[in-house]
């Protein structure tokens, strides 16, 4: 396991967040918990959940089952989760969730707490088949009450860090205007054909770090173009990928880790999950990060 904890990052809370994870979105129950099972026995250590997967209490499930066995204990394993949008409305509804997703994960504390996205969406919507007026938007006040109820849940030690997801800098900056506790990760769609390179930098200005999903650029990814380049057939990248004797796939996430971003590829495939892992042992040289 010595390589994939070579790609650490220390979060501003002093926390270490592993730069390598297994994201679960759109990981079927039935699916996601043989996911969390393989990906932990060939040595992943940060999960990345949420929610609104409604798939947590699977990944609960197969977690204990590693930690009964011996596998791993629990403070070997990273755990982000996310507030749902459902949930944005009041106090109360952010502890109710976090409070939902600590039972469905059989823990006491998850270690990175993420708002899921800077837009509420009206409590008691039917999920996914949601109507126009369902969606409630962006409401820089209730974003800003929300944190403090989230500063409240690591005061409480229910949460080790708070961070943020699908913000843009001026949202991040509306934030940042009242909060006490900066955020320590903003986690967003990130890939070498869209590289977020102000957002980037931005971020490392503001000491939050920066984690990319569908680092792959997420093919199945909702209303997406079907003349949008698809990275992975991407001639450099293939050419790259040849001279190291890997995949498209590694090569791309290993470009991310070596910008010190925090990369969590989905996948439920046996295959996939221990061909994104030996991204992790590829050493890139400059010139091909250029």
């Amino acid at each position: 396991y010595e390589m994939a904890n070579k790609w650490t990052i220390t979060l501003n809370n002093g926390d270490v967040i592993p730069a390598f994870g297994l994201g679960t979105w759109q990981s079927k129950k039935g699916e996601v918990g043989k996911a969390v099972d393989i990906a932990i026995r060939a040595g992943y250590r940060h999960i990345d959940g949420a929610y609104m997967y409604m798939n947590e209490d699977e990944i609960g499930e197969a977690l204990q089952n590693l930690y009964k066995e011996g596998i791993v204990k629990r403070e070997d394993i990273f755990i982000t989760s996310k507030l749902s949008l459902f949930h944005l409305g009041c106090k109360e509804d952010v502890l109710e969730c976090c409070q939902t997703i600590l039972t469905n994960l059989q823990t006491d504390y998850i270690d990175l707490f993420l708002i899921h996205a800077p837009m509420a969406i009206k409590k008691g919507a039917p999920f996914p088949k949601l109507e126009a007026e369902d969606f409630l938007g962006y409401n820089e006040g209730q974003i800003a009450t929300v944190w403090e109820t989230m500063e409240e849940l690591v005061a409480k030690g229910s949460v080790k860090a708070i961070g943020i997801s699908n913000f843009t800098i001026t949202k991040t900056e509306n934030l940042l205007k009242t909060a006490k506790i900066v955020p320590a990760v903003n986690q967003v769609e990130c890939h070498p054909f869209f590289q977020q390179e102000k957002l980037r930098a931005y971020s490392k200005s503001k000491g939050i770090a920066f984690e990319c999903y569908a680092p792959l650029g997420s093919p199945s990814r909702i209303g997406i173009d079907p003349d949008e380049p698809v990275v992975m057939e991407d001639p450099v990248i293939n050419e790259i990928a040849t001279k190291y004797n890997a995949t498209p796939a590694q090569i791309c996430i290993s470009f991310l880790l070596h910008l010190e971003l925090v990369v969590i590829p989905k996948s439920v495939t046996e295959s996939r999950i221990l061909e994104n892992f030996k991204a992790t042992e590829i050493t890139l040289m400059p010139e091909d990060i250029e």
